[in-house]
């Protein structure tokens, strides 16, 4: 089918081209139904080696672009996210936020607010829902009773701004509250500062009201990556590698001789994913069918808000942690 035949192309922008920003403008240039119209970043030079790269324009300020573009990606720092998220909301765009949503729960809220009023899409980069293990589990999940993840990495200054919960754990509190239908009724917590001002190793014990308990350990002074989460379920033990793209699957067989059932293995390699691409294509879907996206506004408030309830015991426990000063209001930092 020729290109005039296609359904009409969605209008993009990108709003912070760092590290990150950079991959997001790749992939939306990528897609056959989607126009990049532009990239914006504060640092002028940075915003014109990636429109140049895309051969795209590239502006300091979005200002431009209005009224040129259907939808936007917010990729500045996690402090500017509200401000420059309800700017966008504001003026009718739909956006795809990174995460962590945002600094406190009522910015979370008021932008949640603005899109349902609005009719527009806010979706939440939560990337590990779009991680091909994680995907696989569709089917396989059935009332967790034990959760046990543990996600390392070498210390990276572009997640410094918050701490190893806020730019790590809570990939993994987004994953555990959406496999456990149960709000959390208490939680004990443990962490220390080894490379930031900040919590950089922490460690929370979740319980929730149906019984499940996940115990999740995030740290960003490793030596390697690992990003593993470990399911228990009546009828199954659930392995996942998140960074080796690899699920294995033990289940409760036929009893053997004396009773004792026989275990079946199933392991699955998945290669070959582009959890980023598929973030910003449910995205672009989600905008032109109009439906929820798979992480919701809602669904990276909910994150949002157990992290900051996980630091704020870490607070009260004596670990030394930072609040992230209030966004200013400006459109781009």
């Amino acid at each position: 089918m020729s290109r005039s035949h296609s359904v009409p192309s969605l209008r993009a922008a990108v709003i912070g081209v760092g590290y990150l920003g950079r991959f997001h403008a790749q992939k939306y240039a990528a897609l056959p139904d989607v126009t990049l119209c532009g990239v914006v970043d504060a640092d002028a030079d940075r915003a014109q080696a990636v429109g140049s790269e895309l051969d795209v324009p590239a502006y300091t300020s979005l200002e431009p672009l209005l009224g040129d573009i259907d939808l936007v990606s917010v990729v500045v720092p996690t402090q500017r996210h509200f401000a420059v998220a309800r700017q966008c909301l504001e003026r009718g765009l739909h956006v795809l936020l990174e995460k962590p949503m945002t600094v406190t729960v009522d910015e979370a809220d008021t932008l949640v607010r603005l899109a349902e009023e609005r009719g527009l899409v806010l979706q939440v980069g939560h990337l590990e829902r779009f991680n091909p293990a994680m995907v696989a589990l569709q089917g396989v999940l059935a009332e967790p009773l034990f959760i046990e993840s543990h996600r390392v990495a070498p210390f990276n200054p572009r997640g410094a701004d918050v701490n190893v919960v806020l730019d790590l754990m809570i990939h993994d509190i987004d994953l555990i509250l959406d496999m456990v239908p149960a709000p959390i009724t208490s939680l004990d917590v443990s962490g220390v500062p080894v490379l930031t001002g900040e919590i950089d190793i922490a460690n929370a014990r979740l319980r929730f009201a149906n019984g499940c308990v996940a115990n999740v350990t995030a740290s960003r002074a490793g030596r390697k990556t690992e990003r593993t989460m470990r399911v228990f379920q009546h009828d199954a033990y659930i392995v996942v590698d998140f960074h080796e793209k690899h699920l294995a699957l033990h289940r409760r067989g036929p009893a053997a001789a004396g009773g004792i059932p026989e275990i079946l293995s199933e392991e699955r390699r998945l290669e070959g994913a582009d959890a980023l691409l598929e973030e910003i294509k449910a995205f672009v879907a989600a905008v032109r069918h109009g439906t929820p996206p798979v992480v919701s506004g809602r669904d990276g408030r909910r994150a949002l808000e157990t992290a900051i309830r996980i630091t704020e015991a870490l607070e009260r426990a004596g670990a030394p942690t930072h609040t992230a000063p209030a966004s200013n209001g400006g459109m781009i930092s």
